[in-house]
């Protein structure tokens, strides 16, 4: 594939890339800037979920990332640059040397995500979570201890936020989900599908290590300090995950984790 060699960073053919923490706080219509070789090789692998629409390097790395770009669709440009010429298009200082717009993929409804599991599956989903860095975190959970997908609700902040897919070491790109969800009409198809739903939360009287294993599970967290609202509790199995020395919760992506676990990871 050649490459194309960038040296004014007012080109127009790298808008995409300008101004990069300006513009995640606008969004990209339906696309997103992913950083990093971790990330990069998710996006071109065939788990990927989305696709790569170009690309723009540290020149002095492009040969050694030769494999990956060669995985990059042939309508997708390759862009390398100086690291000076990078900076000052990321508008920051892009030490990584490695960006990629991605297209995200169509959105899908929440039958769409359940239908295919099968009857062991195991989902997490969540309400009102506003943290990239946690957002990231349960994506990496779930990836890792193979949930069958994510489910988010609208208050969710935004999975293909940079930060956010870089947290997830590119798990966001690979994993099938719903978002924009409504939370009440979320639980209700769950149940509807057959899943037993875990509201994790810490005034549960039942701890998470008295569930049976086993059949259709879905994890619900919410966000730390409110948690998960009362109604939507009431809706859901209420399980806790008990704790000593006074502390009462853990961070979310933590809980996620310690919930998989158990589910995922038994005889």
């Amino acid at each position: 594939m050649a490459l194309i060699l960038i040296d004014d960073p007012e080109d127009p053919r790298i808008a995409g890339f300008r101004d990069i923490k300006e513009r995640d706080l606008t969004g990209r219509q339906g696309l997103f800037v992913a950083e990093g070789e971790v990330v990069l090789n998710v996006l071109t692998s065939p788990q990927s979920l989305c696709r790569p629409v170009a690309l723009l390097l540290d020149r002095k790395r492009a040969e050694g990332l030769a494999e990956m770009v060669a995985r990059v669709p042939e309508e997708a440009p390759v862009y390398v640059a100086d690291q000076p010429i990078l900076d000052a298009i990321a508008g920051f200082h892009l030490h990584r040397g490695i960006l990629a717009l991605g297209r995200k993929p169509e959105p899908a409804a929440l039958e769409a995500q359940l239908d295919p599991l099968g009857p062991e599956a195991i989902v997490v989903a969540a309400c009102g979570i506003g943290n990239h860095d946690n957002m990231g975190g349960l994506f990496r959970n779930a990836a890792a201890f193979g949930a069958g997908a994510v489910l988010l609700d609208a208050h969710c902040c935004d999975p293909f936020y940079r930060k956010a897919i870089r947290v997830s070491v590119g798990a966001v790109l690979r994993t099938p989900m719903a978002t924009g969800l409504d939370a009440m009409a979320m639980v209700d198809g769950l149940k509807a599908a057959g899943f037993d739903v875990l509201a994790l939360t810490p005034g549960a009287s039942e701890p998470l290590e008295a569930v049976p294993r086993g059949g259709r599970i879905a994890i619900l967290l919410g966000p730390e300090g409110p948690g998960l609202s009362g109604a939507v509790i009431e809706r859901c199995r209420p399980v806790g995950i008990p704790m000593s020395g006074g502390f009462d919760s853990l961070n979310v992506s933590v809980a996620s984790g310690i919930a998989l676990h158990h589910f995922t990871r038994h005889a």
